[in-house]
C-alpha cells in the first residue's frame, strides 16, 4: 500500500487492533521475526496470485475485495488495510487512470481492456506483508501492455540494487532511469516504506531521485515495501472527493507493482514472491 510519506510521523487514530501506532526509527528484524514475515508475505502473495487468475470482465472491485478478505482470514491472518486510517476495504483496487488507493465498490465493474491495480496486505502473528500487482484484463491495448511490462521491470530494477551497504538512492536511480528510458514518469507523491509490526514504518522508500527524504544505508534485517508507480503521461496526480483515490491529472494510464523485500548480507529475498506459490 502506497501512502504519503508524512503519514509515517502522524499518530494513527481509529485503527483496527492489529495496527500499532507508528514509531520513529528503523526496525531491524530478528530471525524469528523474519520467519513470521515470510508467512504473512506468503499469504499476500497467495491472495494476489489467486486474484490474478480469476479476474474477468463483469466482476466488480467489491467482488475482489470480498474474496481477498475471505482468503486472508482463512489463512489465519487479518486484512492489513481494512480500517487503516479509515480505509474501508481489504484491497486497494485502482483501474486505468486511477493511480493508487482505489476503494472497492459494488458498482465499479471490471471491463475487458482494463489496467487493474490490486494492492493488499495481511497481518499475521504481529507482522504485515504488503504487495501490489497490475493485471491486464483480457486483451489490452499494446500501449497498456507495454506500460504494465515496464512497470514490473522497474520494480525489479530497484530490487536488484538491494543489499547491505547499498543506499535507497541506488534503488531510486535504477527505477527512475528504467522508467524514463521507456518514456514513462515515476509518480513522486507516493513512496514505498518499511514494513513489519506496523504496516508503514521508516524508512520512506522513494522511487525517484530526491534529496528531501533520508538516503538511508541498508542493513541486514530491514524489510522494505518497494513500490514504484509509472504513469504513461504526466507524473502528477490528484485526489478524488472520496479522499483516497489518486488519479492521473491527464487521465493517462498508470501501473504499479510492489514487493515486500528482506535485505540480506549479500542481496535480498523477495518475501512476497508469487512464483513460489
Amino acid at each position: 500500500m502506497n501512502i504519503l510519506a508524512d503519514f509515517l510521523s502522524k499518530p494513527v487514530e481509529k485503527n483496527p487492533p492489529q495496527v500499532k501506532k507508528s514509531r520513529r526509527g528503523i526496525h531491524i528484524k530478528s530471525p524469528q521475526e523474519i520467519e513470521i514475515m515470510r508467512q504473512s508475505a506468503k499469504i499476500v502473495a497467495t491472495v494476489l496470485k489467486e486474484i490474478s487468475e480469476q479476474v474477468k470482465p463483469g466482476m466488480t472491485t467489491a467482488d475482489l475485495d470480498a474474496y481477498a478478505e475471505k482468503r486472508i482470514r482463512e489463512m489465519g491472518a487479518k486484512p492489513s488495510f481494512k480500517g487503516y486510517h479509515g480505509f474501508p476495504g481489504s484491497i486497494c483496487a485502482s483501474i486505468n487512470h486511477e493511480v493508487v488507493h482505489g476503494i472497492p465498490n459494488r458498482r465499479k465493474y471490471i471491463r475487458a481492456g482494463d489496467v487493474l491495480k490490486v494492492d493488499t496486505g495481511a497481518y499475521y502473528e504481529g507482522f504485515h506483508g504488503d504487495s501490489c500487482i497490475t493485471i491486464a484484463v483480457g486483451d489490452v491495448s499494446p500501449e497498456a501492455a507495454k506500460l504494465i511490462r515496464v512497470a514490473e521491470e522497474t520494480l525489479y530494477k530497484g530490487i536488484e540494487k538491494v543489499k547491505a551497504g547499498a543506499y535507497l538512492l541506488d534503488l531510486a536511480e535504477a527505477m527512475q532511469d528504467h522508467a524514463e528510458a521507456h518514456g514513462y514518469k515515476i509518480v513522486e507523491e507516493f513512496t514505498g516504506h518499511g514494513v513489519g509490526q506496523n504496516l508503514h514504518e521508516e524508512p520512506s522508500v522513494f522511487n525517484a531521485r530526491t534529496y528531501s527524504l533520508p538516503n538511508v544505508k541498508l542493513k541486514p534485517g530491514m524489510t522494505l515495501a518497494i513500490e514504484p508507480i509509472l504513469n504513461a503521461g504526466s507524473r502528477f496526480t490528484k485526489i478524488l472527493s472520496d479522499k483516497w483515490t489518486a488519479v492521473t491529472v491527464d487521465n493517462s494510464l498508470s501501473a504499479q507493482f510492489e514487493h515486500t523485500v528482506l535485505v540480506t548480507e549479500t542481496g535480498y529475498e523477495i518475501l512476497t514472491d508469487r512464483s513460489t506459490i
